[in-house]
Parts: C-alpha cells; sequence; structure tokens
C-alpha cells in the first residue's frame, strides 16, 4: 500500500518536499560532475512541485518533470511560471514513460521514486528510462535502504538498482547527508546512487 500522495499534495503536508542543506550540496555536486551536452534533455522522475526541475533547466537543461500526482503538477507549474523557467511538465506514470517522453534524454533524476516500487514496477519503470535515454546518459537516484513498513517506502539495496539497471555502470553509491533531516528520514539510511548508460 502506497502514501496517499494525492491528499497529501491536497492537504499541503509534503515533507518529502523539503530537501535539508547537506542533501542539497550533495545533489548539486553531483549535477555538477555530468557534463552539460549541447541542447541536453534531462527527465526528472517524480517531480512533485518542481524544485529539483527548475533547479536542472537553470543549469542549462532542458528539462520534463513527469508525476502522477496532478496537484504536485499544477503547483509545480505555477513554481516554474513564477521562476520564468521553460521547464515543461506532464502527468505520467514513471513505468510507462515512452509514449509521452522523447528518446535522447542525458540526463535522469529520480529522487524518491524507484524505492517505492514494487519488482514488477521497477522492470517497467527501468525499461521505460532505458527508452528515453541514449548511451552516456546519466541516472541520479536518492533511495531509502530496504526494510521499511508503509508508510516510508520499503527502500532498495545497491544490489537492487544494479539489477534493475544491468546495461549501466554504477558509477557511485554514497550515503546521503540527511544530519538535518527528521528522525524517519534519517532512519531509513537513504544513499545516492549515479550510474551511466553504456
Amino acid at each position: 500500500m502506497r502514501p496517499p500522495y494525492h491528499l497529501a499534495y491536497k492537504v499541503g503536508v509534503t515533507p518529502w518536499e523539503h530537501t535539508r542543506r547537506g542533501f542539497d550540496t550533495q545533489l548539486s555536486a553531483l549535477l555538477d560532475s555530468i557534463p552539460l551536452p549541447d541542447h541536453g534533455r534531462a527527465l526528472d522522475i517524480g517531480c512533485g512541485t518542481g524544485k529539483h526541475s527548475i533547479d536542472m533547466a537553470k543549469r542549462g537543461w532542458q528539462v520534463t518533470g513527469v508525476d502522477i500526482e496532478q496537484e504536485a503538477l499544477d503547483k509545480a507549474r505555477i513554481r516554474a511560471r513564477d521562476a520564468h523557467s521553460t521547464v515543461r511538465f506532464l502527468h505520467e506514470d514513471a513505468t510507462d514513460l515512452h509514449i509521452a517522453v522523447d528518446p535522447g534524454h542525458m540526463l535522469v533524476l529520480d529522487i524518491g521514486c524507484f524505492h517505492g516500487l514494487d519488482d514488477q514496477e521497477r522492470r517497467h519503470y527501468a525499461e521505460s528510462v532505458n527508452a528515453i535515454t541514449a548511451p552516456g546518459a546519466s541516472l541520479i537516484m536518492f533511495a531509502f535502504s530496504r526494510g521499511h513498513r508503509w508508510p516510508i517506502p520499503h527502500g532498495v539495496s545497491k544490489a537492487d538498482v544494479a539489477r534493475a539497471f544491468d546495461g549501466w555502470t554504477m558509477v557511485s553509491s554514497d550515503p546521503a547527508d540527511m544530519s538535518d533531516a527528521p528522525l524517519p528520514a534519517r532512519a531509513a539510511h537513504p544513499c545516492w546512487y549515479h550510474l551511466v548508460r553504456r
């Protein structure tokens, strides 16, 4: 059973939208490590209200954000408009992206989507990501470790990520700095994964 995200966005109780200093520093360093190609396209999977999508666009990426929650996307579009950003937001399922999202993306960002999927959904997710990325593309993923109970996403291991993306090389796998985050987030022992498509 998944958390009722639609209700959470409606009433404004979305703790996952509030990142922390250590988290932001690590994400910035990961994004800095990825070369920006000419007209480089990036996809933010599970973009929520668009904070990271807009940040990537400021770095020069042509960004599409996708989310399954319409309420979040409505807020993301307002946020992008207020920031004078050209991010495109789509109401899409991360396990079936290839219909609405063009191929050739060189960067995919996932802040907490993959780690909440079941095994079958993860297979479809990986197929979708493979369909919309080009060789040499980077995938940056933030995910909780395995073994949690609802309402915390059940999480993934490094082996889970590597198995799902067997056509990709694991560049790095590092603990996320959650030192200034609430206890539930710290106890989930999240990691940053950086993979590059072969």
